[in-house]
């Protein structure tokens, strides 16, 4: 449904790994999707999604039951390069006297530099050069790889933290979307969106799109009413 979808979109896919279960079927398994806006669309896929359907073992009518199962989708961006852009404004950059390792001048001029990035409070000194300005530059250099090494490990962080709330505990209560293969419905429960054929729907093309396009709107809605509450909460007393 997914490589389908990456099609319908003009995306590209790059199956990553494909493990088939013993009974037949997919056990598990992970793609790589690049194009525009993909994980703006595809992290309302995220979560868990129940199965619905009479299993085909020759077992007469009455004997049937419908059997359910549940399946777990996890939506990551992908690590981009970071690109440390740094506001002149947020730093500030003293100069002082180079010390020896006895605490002594090693020179009469303050070429150590000292560079503080005010947002985050991150600071480097530099005094190994007689230059102030090559000891300037190898702080900032320095100071870039600290932030850069911040930005990286903030980015794992959201990411665990992410894959752990999509993965939950797969229990059928946790539910986003569930497709009733008796019924031939399939109905997300975060928006109480039905579409019937889930043959078509499973193909990833319009149905699919349609249902997420309803999703990006439900969450940009959402958002502006949470925006316009915190600016009500905000406005004094009687205003």
């Amino acid at each position: 449904m997914y490589q389908n979808y990456a099609e319908y979109k003009g995306w590209t896919f790059e199956m990553t790994k494909y493990c088939r279960a013993e009974t037949g079927g997919l056990h598990h398994a992970a793609a790589r999707i690049l194009g525009s806006h993909v994980y703006k669309r595809l992290k309302f896929e995220g979560g868990t999604h129940r199965v619905q359907r009479i299993p085909q073992t020759g077992l007469s009518s009455r004997m049937q039951r419908i059997h359910t199962g549940t399946m777990t989708v996890i939506v990551l961006p992908l690590s981009e390069e970071v690109e440390i852009k740094i506001n002149p404004s947020d730093l500030r950059i003293d100069t002082f006297r180079a010390k020896g390792a006895g605490g002594q001048h090693v020179n009469k001029t303050d070429s150590a530099v000292r560079v503080v990035h005010l947002p985050t409070g991150i600071m480097v000194e530099c005094q190994q050069d007689r230059s102030q300005l090559t000891n300037k530059e190898t702080a900032l250099q320095t100071l870039r790889e600290k932030l850069y090494l911040q930005t990286v490990m903030k980015d794992i962080n959201e990411q665990q933290s992410t894959r752990k709330l999509q993965l939950g505990s797969r229990s059928q209560s946790e539910r986003i979307r569930t497709y009733n293969f008796n019924q031939d419905r399939v109905t997300d429960h975060r928006i109480s969106y039905e579409v019937r054929d889930i043959k078509e729907f499973l193909n990833g093309k319009e149905h699919l799109d349609n249902l997420i396009s309803s999703l990006l709107e439900a969450s940009q809605m959402k958002l502006l009413a949470e925006q316009l509450e915190n600016n009500l909460k905000s406005l004094p007393a009687g205003s």
